[in-house]
């Protein structure tokens, strides 16, 4: 396991979006966390943007981006907990094809070690819509340093091995090309 040196670095197009019915772009420290995980690890911004807290306005975003070719992969922060504004899986999950759904358990796991218990109150998740991948994380920017450091790193890593989320993105809409 690890990274296989033989083999090219990829840059993925990530678009990050937050949610939050209180945020700017000048406070959004959350954004900025994973703009500056992503750009450093090489990866390229391709998009970014703040939307409140509503369900069909999420949705909307992530739609629009999914239809994007400019666009591998969206991070959300924002609208993940157990209250009544947080509609940030909902709205995903609107969108998914398919759900990533180990993705909320390997986070659940990273956040044992790091909050213990008080874990089980984020509920962030991964899907696919439109060869696009989709992860919504936690709104506070130690939980999008450990969904990055921990997880997303390695995956948006075409020379992680064993596996890799983007050594498989070719594949990810070949039932749309089948028709």
């Amino acid at each position: 396991m690890g990274i296989d040196e033989t083999k090219a670095f990829l840059p993925v197009r990530i678009a990050v979006l937050t949610v939050s019915d209180t945020r700017s772009a000048a406070d959004d420290r959350s954004g900025d966390t994973l703009v500056d995980r992503l750009t450093g690890a090489g990866h390229v911004l391709a998009a970014r943007g703040i939307v409140r807290d509503e369900r069909s306005a999420i949705a909307a975003q992530l739609r629009v981006w999914c239809a994007d070719p400019g666009v591998d992969v969206i991070l959300t922060t924002g609208g993940t907990g157990l209250t009544g504004r947080d509609v940030t899986v909902e709205a995903h999950r609107d969108v998914y094809e398919k759900e990533i759904e180990a993705f909320g358990t390997v986070f659940t796991m990273v956040s044992m070690a790091k909050i213990g218990t008080s874990a089980v109150q984020s509920r962030a998740c991964g899907g696919v819509a439109q060869g696009t991948y989709l992860f919504a994380l936690p709104g506070s920017p130690g939980a999008c340093r450990d969904a990055w450091d921990e997880i997303l790193r390695w995956q948006l890593d075409y020379r992680h091995r064993p596996c890799n989320f983007v050594e498989i993105m070719p594949r990810l809409d070949e039932h749309l090309r089948r028709k």
